[in-house]
């Protein structure tokens, strides 16, 4: 007689999981992929480089010929000198030619 008192308990929790496992309101992810997609776009996308703003790792990484020296030199000029007001101001900087800023022009900017 336990075993059947027992069986019907452990058949009452195991009904009682399951039913809690049905009734729980279940993900949509649409919705989710929705509101993360909201999110992104957002966000102002732009390609371009910040000269005033970015830090020497985001200067290596997003510019062509421009090595951890230079980046670093480039953050250095900026920081002694205040905020670059134009993109030619960069040839200021040591390391950076009229070729090198040329192949970079269209991804830099000054805000």
């Amino acid at each position: 007689m336990r075993t059947g008192y027992l069986y019907s308990l452990v058949f009452a929790l195991l009904t009682s999981a399951s039913a809690a496992v049905v009734a729980a309101p279940a993900v949509k992810l649409d919705t989710v992929a929705a509101q993360q997609a909201t999110q992104v776009s957002a966000k102002p996308q732009s390609d371009k480089v910040d000269l005033n703003g970015a830090d020497a790792a985001t200067l290596q990484r997003e510019l062509s010929g421009i090595g951890e020296a230079k980046a670093k030199a480039i953050v250095a000029y900026r920081e002694s000198n205040g905020g670059f007001s134009s993109v030619d101001e960069l040839l200021e900087v040591k390391g950076i030619g009229k070729a090198l800023l040329d192949k970079n022009r269209d991804k830099l900017e000054v805000n």
